[in-house]
């Protein structure tokens, strides 16, 4: 008779546990699977230490593994979902630009900010001036606003450097803090945002050599991924293509801000190049998703940010609806940075993604739990509720899963789970 094991952790009495569980477990949810995963009605979550080791109907809770250590959470008439999970942000940085708000709003555009030595070179002029303590406390500040809003998992990217000294010490600050507190923090390598002062004359390809031979190499283990700027005013598709190429062959993986505020068909180029993820997409187009989503297999996730086009007063929003349909797997994050959304609400931008982008409930939760997983590699442990996975999980003061995107705004979030352990 093999012996019980005690429970550390149960969530019981959940009026909806939205477990993601029920697509196929080798690529992100596509399709019709993106809202045809399994909702457990009256459930429970179970958990022994960090690991969850049971999800189902409370009708089939084993009440032999309970034990006075148990600690209980009731989460009667709620719903119980996976941690959330951000993929695509800008944590680590310097100051803020709040004066080129008031730019944007006397009707100065992004493209136009930028050239004129704003935007991304703004906030690379405050990165480079702040000590390495000052952007850990600023990023440990950051995510604790993440942890409140639910966001268990966290993407972070550097470039806000755009030399080796402040890029390498980006990254650094990103993993250290992810070891100071409970979120867990995957930091992604961005050093081609834009080209720096030091770089206009010689121009994007130069600066992509200067990162290829002068910096990446001393990032391998330190940061999964690469990404680029693929756009006017920041690097041409011919250069993009060249870069991540270049870093593939050093082993890392791809990611690309693409199709932001111009079709250049920077998603394709990088989708074809094995792209973990396609960030953006605004103006990629629904033929172009259908490509993508047939020639990667449905292995890319195309990341859409909805509250990018919201805060910049754009009128242009990815067609979300229509990537569904034609079988791309999508995934919503906020992308948090001081420059074009300044929001850590995730809640907030999974409303937007249903109201501009045509998400119902059921996608919107997927695309910001577990595709948002697959798109930072980190769908093995994270993103769903099943045994197996590491347990982070929230109980929310909502009773449906319809109600999540409903509450324009409001952060749902009652309790907090990390690996185990409440927040």
């Amino acid at each position: 008779m093999s012996e019980v094991v005690l429970y550390s952790l149960l969530i019981q009495n959940a009026a909806q546990v939205l477990t993601l569980a029920g697509g196929a477990s080798n690529k992100p949810l596509a399709g019709s699977e993106l809202s045809s995963w399994c909702i457990t009605e009256n459930g429970y979550v179970a958990c022994v230490g960090e690991t969850i080791v049971a999800v189902g109907p409370m009708s089939e809770l084993d009440q032999a593994c309970l034990g006075p250590e148990t600690r209980i959470i009731d989460a009667t008439g709620r719903v119980v979902l996976p941690g959330l999970v951000e993929c695509h942000t800008h944590l680590v940085f310097g100051g803020n630009r709040a004066h080129e708000f008031e730019r944007k709003l006397r009707g100065e555009s992004y493209l136009d900010i930028l050239a004129s030595g704003g935007g991304i070179l703004s906030t690379v002029r405050a990165t480079r001036a702040a000590s390495e303590a000052e952007l850990l406390e600023n990023a440990l500040y950051h995510l604790d606003g993440f942890r409140r809003y639910g966001v268990t998992t966290v993407e972070a990217k550097s470039g806000y450097g755009l030399d080796r000294d402040t890029e390498q010490r980006l990254v650094r600050v990103a993993r250290q803090a992810g070891r100071q507190q409970p979120v867990r923090v995957v930091p992604t390598f961005l050093g081609a945002h834009v080209v720096p002062p030091e770089f206009k004359a010689a121009g994007p390809q130069a600066y992509v050599d200067f990162i290829l031979h002068d910096v990446l190499s001393d990032l391998k283990g330190e940061a999964a991924f690469v990404d680029i700027f693929c756009e006017e005013g920041a690097f041409p598709l011919d250069v993009s293509r060249y870069y991540l190429e270049q870093a593939h062959k050093m082993g890392f993986g791809l990611k690309i801000h693409a199709e932001q505020l111009h079709d250049l068909g920077g998603c394709e180029m990088a989708a074809a190049l094995g792209a973990t993820s396609v960030d953006h997409c605004d103006y990629l187009t629904p033929a172009a998703a259908a490509r993508i989503a047939q020639q990667t297999q449905g292995q890319t996730v195309a990341v859409l940010l909805p509250l990018v086009p919201l805060f910049l007063r754009q009128e242009k929003y990815a067609p979300g609806r229509e990537f569904i349909d034609n079988g791309l797997p999508v995934a919503v994050s906020t992308d948090f940075n001081p420059g074009s959304c300044p929001s850590k609400n995730l809640w907030l931008a999974l409303s937007v993604a249903c109201l501009k982008m045509g998400l119902t409930p059921k996608e919107a939760v997927a695309a910001a739990t577990l595709n948002a997983a697959w798109a930072i590699g980190r769908a093995a442990d994270c993103g769903s509720l099943e045994p197996g996975k590491r347990a982070d999980v929230l109980v929310l003061d909502l009773g449906s899963v319809a109600e999540i995107p409903y509450w324009l705004g409001e952060n749902p979030v009652r309790d907090v789970v990390i690996a185990g352990a409440l927040q």
